[in-house]
């Protein structure tokens, strides 16, 4: 056991990864021939406040995690705005020191405020954002952040002019600590060049739930503008494509005619200056699954690969959680993730007051947009039998 340790503790050290991967002696593992990494419980970062933020618009609980990131970034909540009473009940509790004011106006006029967060309804985002920009603050909305190649173009030209932020939060990226540690890893070349990515975006209908907009894609853009957008920001930063275009892309409503503006199934090929990929989402997440869905990324490398399992393990006992496995030239690694620190939160904070491009690119940020907005465009609609 303990050659085997050496061995491991030096593999890391000719990877450079000493700096990003902290271990405990590993225990046994349910990969065969394969070894665990298990990284230990961190005190969290606590950065006290150095900007003042608001929120305009809750209508997707993405706020929530999106708000917390900027707090664990160094963000104080001022002030929020929205319309419906039953959501700013639970919103208020979370945050109560949080001034619900009674406009819009009263966000975008306060001089104080400097970022604007937004999971208003996804067609709103955009010329709500628009608006954000023009009254000089920065903007960070939930994916779809933008829902039309219209929209897109006049997004554009509105930050063009201002020179302000427009961040989408693709959150299966940003506040996933699988991904995250993963994309620590594929920095270091542990795998290669990566040339490849698959990602798999599965969820839970939840009807109940649901507002009448999601089930109108007038309103929420279509099925790979909503969801896909997480999987094509992911193919983008880990081939580091910078251009990208879609091959083939289709989209169908297999399961509920009830809802015939409704997308339930998408998928998409993609090839871009860095690699290729392939992505799927869809709506069929299981009732006895034991998370909202089994969602997965394999990211392809010249001399390995990963897997990410982003909310669950279902093929073995790690269960629910942000799971990492790692195989190489040498060896095959579990990583467990759930002590992962997320930056971008801290990331965007220094961008805001810095004017610079560290948590994502704004090229980035509507490449990413684009390329799902022309797959849901193109996309062969397959008719249900």
């Amino acid at each position: 056991m303990r050659e085997n340790a050496s061995n491991r503790r030096k593999f890391l050290q000719d990877a450079s990864l000493l700096s990003s991967l902290a271990f405990m002696p590993a225990i046994h593992s349910p990969i065969k021939d394969g070894t665990s990494l298990f990284v230990p419980k961190v005190q969290e970062k606590i950065i006290a406040p150095r900007l003042k933020f608001g929120v305009i618009g809750i209508n997707h609980g993405h706020i929530y995690t999106m708000a917390n990131s900027i707090i664990r970034g160094g963000g104080e909540f001022v002030s929020y705005f929205a319309k419906e009473p039953d959501l700013i009940k639970d919103f208020a509790k979370k945050y109560p020191t949080a001034k619900l004011v009674k406009s819009e106006a009263e966000i975008l006029g306060d001089p104080s405020i400097q970022l604007v967060l937004s999971s208003i309804t996804p067609v709103e985002r955009a010329p709500l954002g628009i608006r954000v920009m023009k009254s000089g603050k920065d903007y960070m909305v939930d994916k779809p952040g933008i829902t039309s190649l219209d929209q897109l173009a006049e997004v554009r030209k509105v930050q063009k002019e201002t020179k302000r932020i427009y961040s989408i939060s693709y959150s299966e990226r940003f506040e996933n600590k699988a991904t995250e540690k993963a994309s620590q890893l594929a920095q270091t070349g542990i795998i290669g060049k990566v040339v490849q990515t698959m990602g798999t975006g599965p969820h839970r209908m939840s009807i109940p739930s649901r507002p009448s907009w999601f089930f109108d894609k007038k309103y929420y853009g279509g099925i790979i503008t909503d969801i896909g957008s997480h999987q094509v920001d992911q193919f983008l930063h880990f081939t580091k494509s910078t251009e990208g275009q879609v091959v083939a892309s289709q989209v169908a409503n297999h399961k509920y005619p009830q809802y015939p503006n409704f997308e339930d199934f998408g998928d998409l090929m993609l090839r871009g200056n860095g690699g290729s990929g392939y992505i799927r989402v869809d709506w069929f997440t299981p009732d006895g699954l034991n998370t909202w869905g089994d969602g997965r990324l394999t990211i392809l490398g010249t001399e390995g690969y990963m897997e990410v399992r982003k909310n669950t393990d279902i093929a073995s006992p790690h269960g629910t959680g942000s799971h990492l496995y790692l195989v190489t030239q040498k060896e095959t690694l579990y990583i467990d993730c759930k002590n992962v620190e997320l930056p971008h939160g801290e990331l965007l904070v220094n961008d805001v007051l810095n004017r610079t491009e560290t948590a994502m690119t704004q090229d980035h940020c509507f490449l990413a947009t684009e390329l799902a907005l022309i797959a849901q465009k193109q996309a062969t609609k397959i008719s249900a039998k």
